[in-house]
């Protein structure tokens, strides 16, 4: 869509009120601020000051105030993971999964994570849910049992072909204990290794580590399903070698056998009217040894860093639900929620008396999945908080600099500062504004990631040969 054509489609009032800001004297600093937040669609608002000192001679070495500031207010970036909400600080957070797997996969000086981490073995595993009853899809071959050919976007793909016998409740209870069946499956892992190695748990220990990092996706039938990098370190993580037992065929078996073993099935018991239930992985579980530079395959290391950093930003939108928490069943009337999500929905809430320790209700717009969308284990890689302290490091560094105060040691300097909030959000005209510069940002940064990956790619290519 053109500049002019989006104007012209322009309610009157957004158009006004775009013209407004423009127009206004401080646009120029409003625009450096929303720029700063990289495009954010929800900035939160603070009022106060901050004022810097010489601990020894008092003087003032700077003071800021937001009284100077457009409406006198400072913005900062929201901060929301998904991309439903605030494409500009998703799009940072997908950045920053995205390094937090591939330093797994690849190595990063600046974490301690050395580039012998890529020597260790590490796959790529898919863990699906079971069926439910059956759905409309797009088989390799041939039509859908309805007898036709879906086209991809067709919004039909993953409904139940018979919403009377599809097992709703079945669905959102498996999604409400995902992570348990996760837990129980990691455990059941580490038993598996231990076996084909010929130790027991504890000699396990004292030889490997089992590190992963993984990622939540809902498929279109609203059944979650787990991504997962999993690697295969010393005793000490991933600065140490793995046993010479260690190997990429191990893993796989182990993977295998421990996603199938009656210990990982999770058990929930019966409620009035609902039977008890037992829940496994679905039949449909991938597993891929993770290349360097793929030698042919698509599973390389950054594909999966990739494919974990785009689903690191989503939730169960792509099904029809709501991305924020439910309040009553008339929303989704309001919001023309498509009918299998409703009925996944309806089921949380049929549920949630039934099992109130599952908070089923609560998590409704998750159709009933609880746990976290992206986690690893403690010494897969760095962490999130680690990249995003090292950000605000970073830009900690530039104002000090910008300020002339680099060259005082931090301890020699006291910081006084009194901040309050005062509310979040655009006017309908700054959300155009800030779209078009987000927008513009993030085509900035996908160009140079292109370019650093492509270097990257080149560089692992002449190490190879």
């Amino acid at each position: 869509m053109t500049a002019s054509t989006a104007l012209a489609n322009m309610d009157q009032i957004t158009l006004g009120d775009l013209f407004r800001v423009a127009s206004a004297d401080d646009f120029d600093r409003w625009e450096d601020q929303i720029r700063r937040t990289g495009g954010c669609s929800d900035p939160i608002h603070l009022t106060g000051w901050t004022l810097a000192k010489d601990k020894t001679t008092g003087e003032t070495l700077h003071h800021y105030s937001t009284d100077g500031e457009p409406g006198g207010r400072l913005r900062l970036a929201c901060g929301n993971r998904r991309a439903s909400r605030c494409p500009s600080c998703a799009f940072t957070y997908a950045g920053d999964t995205y390094h937090l797997i591939r330093a797994g996969l690849a190595g990063d000086d600046r974490r301690d994570i050395p580039p012998t981490v890529r020597d260790h073995p590490r796959v790529f595993a898919t863990f699906t849910a079971p069926s439910f009853g059956p759905v409309h899809n797009r088989p390799d071959r041939g039509t859908c049992r309805c007898g036709i050919r879906h086209p991809a976007d067709d919004p039909a793909l993953g409904t139940a072909l018979d919403p009377a016998t599809y097992d709703y409740v079945g669905a959102v209870l498996f999604n409400n204990h995902a992570g348990n069946l996760w837990q129980r499956f990691t455990t059941r892992l580490r038993r598996e290794i231990a076996a084909r190695a010929g130790l027991t748990q504890r000699e396990l220990k004292e030889a490997a580590r089992l590190s992963f990092g993984k990622v939540a996706e809902f498929q279109k039938r609203g059944a979650i399903h787990f991504h997962a990098v999993i690697r295969l370190d010393g005793p000490e993580g991933p600065e140490t070698p793995p046993p010479s037992w260690a190997s990429v065929d191990l893993l796989d078996e182990a993977i295998r056998a421990a996603a199938v073993h009656s210990y990982t099935n999770v058990s929930v018991p019966a409620a009035t009217g609902q039977p008890a239930r037992t829940f496994r992985w679905g039949r449909q579980l991938d597993v891929r040894p993770v290349k360097a530079f793929g030698n042919g395959s698509d599973i390389t290391e950054q594909a999966v860093a990739s494919y974990v950093a785009k689903y690191a930003t989503k939730a169960a939108e792509n099904t029809g639900t709501l991305d924020r928490r439910i309040g009553e069943l008339a929303e989704l009337d309001r919001h023309g929620v498509p009918d299998h999500a409703r009925r996944l929905i309806e089921a949380c809430k049929l549920l949630d008396p039934l099992y109130p320790d599952r908070r089923l209700w609560a998590w409704a717009h998750m159709l009933g999945f609880r746990g976290h969308f992206s986690s690893k284990s403690r010494r897969y890689s760095t962490t999130l908080g680690e990249l995003r302290q090292a950000r605000a490091d970073f830009r900690a560094a530039q104002e000090r600099q910008a300020l002339g105060l680099d060259d005082r040691e931090p301890d020699t300097v006291l910081v006084l500062a009194d901040w309050q909030y005062a509310g979040h959000g655009h006017t309908p005209g700054e959300s155009v504004l800030a779209a078009t510069i987000a927008r513009n940002l993030q085509l900035n940064r996908e160009t140079a990631r292109e370019a650093l990956h492509d270097e990257r790619v080149t560089e692992g290519r002449h190490g190879h040969e």
